[in-house]
């Protein structure tokens, strides 16, 4: 019993492990989710998806495809995490579960996610880390609890943990130090943040007694009382952040041996809450070994007994941001001679001088941005190492040629946001070096000769948010090494051609939200022309408008490395574009020209552009059939991005013939498009994404296919199907498109197998009957329809008797005819007869010659004998004749036996056995008898013409 209770343990192991296994390597079945998206490159989109599930206001989490890499699922309302909720995702490395509301994590939940290296729980309602909370994350790195309810820690909650290096739980409700000593389990962390709790005394003692591998440690916002480290737990630690850290001014410092911070390369020491006196004694516990500190917002503080403190030949980098500092003094700074880098934003310094400076002897970078700055007076001559100056956001509106004398070596010149109206072109005489250049949101009204003096090596220039109205000819022409240029937000109306002439190296030109038109870019010619390796040009929010189909001279026709172009929302319409507006643009990638009120696309349009696949074609009236033509995509086989939302589309039919094999992305939303065929679906067989979202869908069979297509298939993702509505029929406007039942729509073909075969089967029963017990009666009803037919046409023409008899008889009994009957009838009593061997039309159907023969004459006379009866087509003769006798109700029928036929012998044949009790009849006379008779009353028979209805009417 025992070995069989092994082997189902083992069976049942391996039956798991099968699903495991299974889990790993299977695809979600589904690609379109529910109210998520896939993020992810064309090549990784299959492989390692990125789930964004953010802000759908879930209660629950989402089924996601099985081997997501990435699934950020914050902002959502979850109130717990199950095993269940997440233990198929074994590929996941990224999980984001922020801003939730999650008070509850089941022990286990994460047992599965041995790939997952960063996991965000912050902003949630966790109040305890259990000892299972993160059982399996063996192999997380990024561990986020921060702005959480935490209070407590067990023990053994982070004893899987073993590769864990940062871990946030700032923001909590740790109350004592020691609840955060089950972290150090973690025998890797380098990073741990624990500020913003309501830690009173830190005492390394009850953190460890062993040295820790901490780098980085986070204690800001706590109101300590006292701060105790005597011993050295820190012998790697290099960032140390005690901002905002104290109590009423009140806080003891104790540490016993300077050189257990002696690693600490950062301090950050920002608005603290202690005495000047324990301001004094933390910065001498750093053993002058301190690299760089931030000092920001310590206004109680006196600044000079801070500088006495702090700097020390080893600093090299001083942030004294928002200090309210209002002069700066000749010898502030003399103890940090030694700086590199030196921040006084944000402070109310109005003044400067060269003595100001005077101790810095390499300091290269200075920001003294949101100050109250009116002018510079040369006050960094001395500075001859600087490489940035930071001057935004200060009031300055004036600058002289000797401002920024001797600084050579500038690199970076932030100038922006002050009230500058006039610059000269000397100001830039000694920034040789200058790269980077920051003019943007002052008062400049021209530039006209400004760079006539270079800097020659600058590569970015910003102008923008300044009044310039006209950029002349060659304006930068000094500027070679230029790369990007802005000149968005200006009131420029006017470019003179070669305006940017001489900009060989320009790669971003930035000309949006100005006053430009189509005058402004048609009435100079080569307006671009001097750029040759201009990538991106910018040209959003003008006002420029086209009148003409062509344009005589192309306005890019010199930009043949352009990349991506924007002539996106121009403020009165675009009017039309020209057919040749994009010549010489044969490097174009990327054409924005959305919100341009266009209504119409010139076939020819992207004739110049082969490299084209990105094109924003948004916000447009293009709600005619015909205003984009499928020819318009044929030069550009290659595009892959088209985004149409918001053009007023009632379908999108043009794709049909567009030619688009390599479109993976297409964005439709905001139109009237009502359905989305299979014809369209299979147009477009690389559609990865596609966003049909806000259109006028009917629910009906029309899109029976595109919403089981949407639902079931795995190679592109319908984003938000959920969200689509119907708008028809009424009765269903408001409800999900997703939700109407396909099924009614789709022909169950086994249902109809089982009919049609249903059906057979009793028609080859019915037919079976028919033939053995009804034969004879469907074929005569079958001859009287015929006759029936050919009487109604004879009465409507009024035709007239060919005949006076058509004889009836066997060809057997021909010898009788012709020997008998003709020569007597015919002969001697000149009676017209229709006999078939001589008057049945050669070729016809003997069934319409028999039809024609009785209706064509006055009577029918049947000559019955025992072969008469066996023949098929003696019966149809008699069969119409009674037709013909019952129709007309006249003496047609003559019935002539020339055998004695006993009536038994006649039952079989009920429609003659039925005349013959109904009628006289005719006998030939026997052999030795007189036949005189016979003929008498066979021509009374033939000499009857009125409509007797007596069927009696021969004796």
């Amino acid at each position: 019993m025992k070995r069989k209770s092994r082997e189902s343990m083992g069976t049942l192991q391996q039956i798991t492990v099968c699903i495991t296994i299974c889990a790993m390597v299977s695809p979600c079945s589904t690609f379109s989710l529910t109210n998520c998206t896939i993020s992810s490159s064309q090549k990784d989109i299959k492989t390692q998806p990125k789930v964004l599930c953010y802000k759908m206001n879930f209660f629950t989490i989402p089924r996601v495809p099985n081997n997501t890499w990435i699934l950020d699922i914050s902002f959502n309302s979850f109130a717990q995490i199950q095993i269940e909720d997440l233990n198929i995702l074994l590929n996941l490395q990224y999980l984001n579960v922020s801003n939730n509301k999650i008070s509850k994590i089941q022990d286990g939940a994460f047992g599965s996610l041995f790939n997952l290296t960063d996991l965000n729980l912050a902003s949630n309602r966790l109040n305890a880390v259990s000892n299972g909370m993160l059982r399996g994350l063996t192999n997380l790195l990024v561990l986020r609890l921060d702005r959480n309810y935490i209070s407590v820690i067990k023990e053994s909650a982070f004893s899987t943990l073993h590769s864990l290096q940062v871990l946030n739980l700032s923001k909590n409700h740790l109350r004592h130090i020691d609840d955060v000593k089950p972290v150090l389990a973690s025998l890797y962390l380098e990073e741990l943040y624990i500020g913003s709790n309501y830690f009173n005394v830190f005492n390394s003692s009850e953190l460890s007694t062993k040295p820790l591998s901490l780098k980085r440690l986070d204690l800001s916002n706590n109101r300590f009382a006292a701060f105790q480290l005597t011993n050295n737990i820190f012998p790697t630690l290099n960032h140390l952040d005690l901002s905002y850290c104290g109590h009423n001014g009140t806080m003891a410092w104790n540490v016993t041996e300077k050189s257990y911070l002696a690693s600490v390369k950062t301090l950050y020491f920002m608005d603290v809450n202690m005495s000047i006196q324990t301001a004094d004694n933390v910065l001498q516990s750093f053993n002058n070994t301190l690299n760089k500190i931030r000092l920001n917002g310590n206004v109680r503080l006196n600044k000079t007994s801070l500088l006495l403190s702090v700097c020390s030949p080893m600093l090299r980098v001083l942030r004294l941001i928002a200090t309210k500092i209002k002069h700066l003094t000749n010898h502030m700074f003399d103890p940090c001679s030694e700086l590199s880098e030196l921040d006084l934003g944000g402070n109310e310094i109005s003044n400067l001088s060269q003595s100001m400076f005077r101790g810095f002897k390499q300091l290269k970078k200075l920001q003294l941005q949101i100050n109250k700055l009116t002018r510079v007076t040369n006050s960094f001559q001395i500075l001859t190492s600087l490489e940035f100056i930071d001057l935004s956001r200060n009031h300055i509106h004036k600058l002289s040629c000797n401002d920024f004398a001797n600084l050579t070596q500038v690199k970076t010149l932030y100038l922006y946001s002050n009230k500058i109206s006039s610059i000269r072109s000397c100001l830039f005489k000694d920034l040789k070096s200058l790269e980077v250049l920051r003019l943007g949101t002052n008062n400049l009204l021209k530039i006209d000769d400004v760079f006539s003096n270079g800097p020659y090596f600058l590569k970015e220039l910003q102008l923008s948010y300044n009044k310039l109205s006209l950029i002349k000819s060659h304006t930068f022409g000094n500027l070679p090494q230029l790369n990007n240029l802005s000149l968005e937000d200006n009131q420029i109306s006017e470019i003179e051609g070669y305006a940017f002439g001489g900009l060989e190296n320009l790669t971003s030109l930035f000309l949006s939200s100005n006053k430009i038109t189509g005058k402004t870019l048609t009435t100079h010619p080569n307006v671009f022309s001097g750029m040759p390796n201009l990538q991106n040009l910018d040209l959003f929010a003008n006002s420029i408008s086209f009148a003409y189909d062509k344009l005589k001279y192309p306005l890019f026709k010199d930009l043949k490395n352009l990349r991506e172009l924007s002539l996106y929302s121009q403020r009165r319409g675009i009017g039309q574009l020209p057919s040749n507006l994009l010549e010489g643009l044969s490097s174009l990638q990327m054409f924005y020209i959305g919100n341009t009120n266009l209504n119409q696309l010139n076939p020819n349009l992207f004739n110049f552009t082969p490299q084209l696949w990105f094109l924003d074609l948004s916000k447009n009236a293009l709600r005619e059939d015909d205003a984009i033509p499928p020819e318009l995509f044929h030069p550009i086989p290659n595009l892959t991005k088209l985004i149409i939302s918001r053009t007023q589309l009632r379908s999108l039919n043009f794709l049909l013939g567009a030619n688009l094999n390599k479109l993976s992305t297409l964005r439709a939303s905001g139109n009237e498009i009502d359905s989305v065929n299979e014809t369209l679906i299979k147009s477009l067989p690389r559609l990865a994404v596609l966003d049909l979202q806000n259109n006028t869908f009917t629910c009906d069979c029309n899109n029976a296919f595109f919403i089981d297509w949407a639902k079931k298939n795995e190679s592109t993702q319908v984003y938000y199907l959920s969200r689509y509505t119907c708008s028809y029929p009424r009765t269903l406007r408001g409800t999900s498109l997703a939700e109407f039942n396909t099924d009614s729509c789709t022909f169950n073909w086994d249902y109809i197998c089982f009919v049609c075969s249903s059906i057979l089967v009793i028609l080859t029963l019915l037919l079976s009957f028919i033939w053995n017990f009804l034969r004879y009666q469907v074929v005569y009803t079958y001859y009287l329809f015929l006759a029936f037919l050919y009487d109604s046409r004879r009465n409507q023409s009024g035709q007239t008797f060919q005949y006076d008899a058509f004889i009836s008889y066997n060809t057997l009994d021909e010898a009788w005819v012709m020997e008998e009957l003709i020569p007597k009838l015919e002969g001697e009593q000149g009676w017209r007869l229709c006999l078939h061997h001589r008057d049945f039309e050669p070729g016809r159907p003997i069934i319409d010659n028999i039809v024609d023969g009785i209706y064509s004459s006055r009577k029918t006379i049947c000559l019955i004998t025992r072969n008469y009866l066996k023949s098929n087509w003696c019966s149809s003769e008699v069969q119409v004749a009674s037709f013909r006798l019952f129709d007309e109700q006249k003496d047609v029928l003559i019935l002539v036996f020339l055998e004695d036929i006993p009536t038994h012998q006649l039952s079989p044949y009920h429609r003659l056995r039925k005349l013959v009790k109904k009628r006289t009849y005719i006998r030939w006379p026997k052999p030795g008898e007189d036949n005189k008779i016979f003929w008498q009353k066979l021509k009374m028979a033939l000499e009857t013409k009125d409509s007797h209805k007596s069927e009696n009417c021969i004796l």
